[in-house]
């Protein structure tokens, strides 16, 4: 089954951290280079930090230095740690391959206050 759930978002102020978690099935996660994207309301999804199968690393500039992502190869499941949130950094955010994603999941809601 190709399934990919997202959880560990919510609320948060404005330099607060927040850890989310993605549980993949394994034919997606599996050599797979992995990526988290956010969607803020009236824009289009971007991919915020993605992580090759061999741990090679890669951040947009807008959270390089705030955000980690890591990755569970024996769980199938991926990690962002964000630290130092900013109100722009409010959207929903998703995993999902790099090349040739596959479905969506649901997502989960980060809110920044400022």
């Amino acid at each position: 089954q190709v399934q990919l759930v997202e959880s560990g978002g919510g609320l948060v102020q404005a330099g607060g951290s927040l850890r989310l978690s993605c549980a993949a099935s394994k034919i997606i996660f599996s050599g797979s280079t992995m990526g988290w994207y956010r969607q803020a309301p009236g824009k289009q999804r971007e991919l915020v930090a993605r992580i090759g199968s061999d741990g090679t690393l890669g951040y947009a500039d807008s959270v390089k230095g705030r955000f980690a992502i890591s990755r569970d190869d024996a769980k199938n499941t991926l990690y962002l740690q964000m630290n130092s949130l900013k109100p722009e950094d409010t959207a929903v955010y998703y995993c999902n391959k790099v090349l040739f994603p596959t479905n969506w999941g649901q997502g989960t809601q980060v809110t920044v206050s400022s």
